[in-house]
């Protein structure tokens, strides 16, 4: 990481709570304005939605299930303002994040009645975001070792941080879709001692391509930040915050259906080359 970057996210990190906190705070402060504060700008719904980064579709959702204020009506026009874009964004971002639509809606209702950001979400979610795909799973230790059926798969599972002993009484599956993955594949018949295998072998190239898209979503954020100012009002930090949320979620999104088409097209590869090959040795043994 270069010495700007370095530089920069000292300086944030230094003061990143009340930054953080104050960030978060301004962007659920603005998002939950009631109708008819004053606003800069007024937008149709189809505007609304663009500027968003959203669907008309979604945001009629919104409304339905309370989420948005209902809009200013002229005539049969439907009027949005700048306090709708804020807290479109916000739900959108919430929603990036992992929440749910009713989750989000309680965490706005308990903002409106004046709860405190961090006993909502607490300074972590605040920073990062609930971004993990993957919900890790407390349970009793015999269970796991039930789930896992091979007490050396356990074990190796255990040392790759895949599963962690709590006790001597309770486990977490810190990888559960993982886990899951691996048990419905060992159905067809491969050993799980393979699947592990094949695990330590690819993660290391994940692990390459996340730190490729996550320093390109870093260097798009610096970017927007002069390495020799103050550290960024509690606004831009909110955006930023943001910006970064929707990267990894469109970078996730991008990464998958790359490696799908690649999959696919392996796939096919091989069972035609398989097939090839069961022809040619057919023909063989036919003119034998």
């Amino acid at each position: 990481m270069s010495g700007p970057i370095q530089t920069i996210l000292r300086r944030v990190r230094r003061g990143s709570r009340d930054v953080v906190e104050n960030a978060v705070s301004q962007l659920f402060d603005a998002a939950v304005q009631p109708h008819g504060v004053a606003d800069s700008g007024e937008y149709r719904i189809d505007d609304l939605a663009r500027l968003a980064g959203t669907t008309t579709r979604n945001i009629r959702v919104y409304r339905d299930r309370g989420l948005l204020h209902p809009p200013l009506r002229v005539g049969r026009i439907a009027l949005f303002n700048d306090t709708h874009l804020t807290r479109l964004r916000l739900i959108t971002s919430l929603l990036d994040r992992g929440y749910n639509i009713a989750h989000v809606k309680e965490m706005l209702s308990a903002w409106e009645q004046g709860k405190d950001i961090g006993d909502m979400l607490g300074l972590e979610s605040a920073i990062a975001g609930s971004w993990a795909t993957e919900k890790p799973q407390r349970m009793p230790l015999t269970a796991a070792r039930r789930l896992i059926d091979d007490d050396a798969g356990f074990d190796r599972l255990v040392s790759l941080g895949i599963i962690r002993l709590e006790d001597d009484e309770h486990a977490t599956i810190v990888r559960p879709t993982l886990v899951e993955a691996f048990a419905e594949i060992r159905q067809y018949g491969v050993a799980l001692d393979k699947l592990i295998d094949l695990h330590e072998r690819v993660t290391p190239l994940l692990d390459q391509i996340s730190a490729i898209l996550v320093q390109a979503g870093l260097e798009e954020v610096v970017d927007k930040i002069n390495p020799g100012a103050a550290v960024p009002d509690d606004v831009e930090v909110a955006q930023l915050i943001t910006t970064l949320v929707r990267f990894r979620t469109q970078a996730v999104t991008a990464v998958g259906a790359t490696l799908a088409f690649s999959i696919e097209s392996q796939v096919e590869s091989t069972v035609a080359q398989l097939l090839g090959e069961m022809i040619e040795k057919t023909a063989e043994a036919a003119g034998e």
